[in-house]
């Protein structure tokens, strides 16, 4: 299943990203939503391994390799995309992979930013975005070239997905300024702001 099936199940603009609830989580679960229907797209899993689990007790997680699983619908759904990132002592890589497998972009954490954020590449290692933003109070920019703004991260919400913000492991995903991008831009704008959180955000 290649990005043409990921940006069907993406057609929109606005999404909502939701963090399934627990106590002692060692890896991070996330329901996707259409921000204007609130109907489930997919769901996005944490997949580190194994021996990966048990280093988590040892190790800061943010060093060690993990990988992330979007799938339609359920955590059994098609696989739409993936992230993966091996060990980081420094800077993180990340590397995106369609439902075949097939790398279609990657990205790099900045040097000594205060704000937090990344760069975003396409697979010829061309940037496509700069994400920027204030990692304390979640709110992030996707800038393309010029800085025109792509798309943004935000827990500051209104409208219709309002009703769905209750925790402070929700927020919003508007790629209203992508329109035009390309199916494989969007996917990795949209695979941007899932490793925000579930990869690049410092956490415990």
């Amino acid at each position: 299943m290649g990005s043409d099936a990921a940006a069907v199940a993406f057609a929109g603009e606005q999404f909502v990203v939701k963090e399934h609830v627990g106590m002692l989580k060692l890896t991070d679960t996330y329901d996707i939503l259409d921000a204007q229907t609130q109907k489930p797209i997919a769901t996005a899993r944490e997949k580190p391994g194994g021996w990966i689990l048990f280093l988590r007790f040892l190790v800061n997680k943010q060093m060690l390799p993990t990988s992330v699983e979007i799938r339609q619908g359920g955590e059994e759904g098609p696989l739409l995309f993936r992230l993966g990132r091996g060990f980081t002592f420094f800077r993180s890589k990340v590397e995106v992979f369609d439902g075949d497998g097939k790398r279609i972009g990657w990205f790099k954490s900045k040097i000594f930013s205060m704000g937090g954020g990344f760069y975003v590449y396409d697979n010829q290692d061309h940037q496509l975005a700069e994400v920027t933003g204030d990692w304390k109070g979640f709110n992030y920019r996707f800038l393309g070239p010029e800085n025109r703004e792509l798309g943004v991260v935000t827990k500051q919400w209104g409208g219709v997905a309002k009703e769905l913000f209750t925790s402070a492991d929700t927020y919003m995903v508007s790629l209203t300024g992508a329109t035009g991008a390309g199916p494989v831009a969007k996917i990795l704008l949209l695979a941007a702001a899932l490793a925000i959180d579930v990869v690049f955000k410092e956490r415990g």
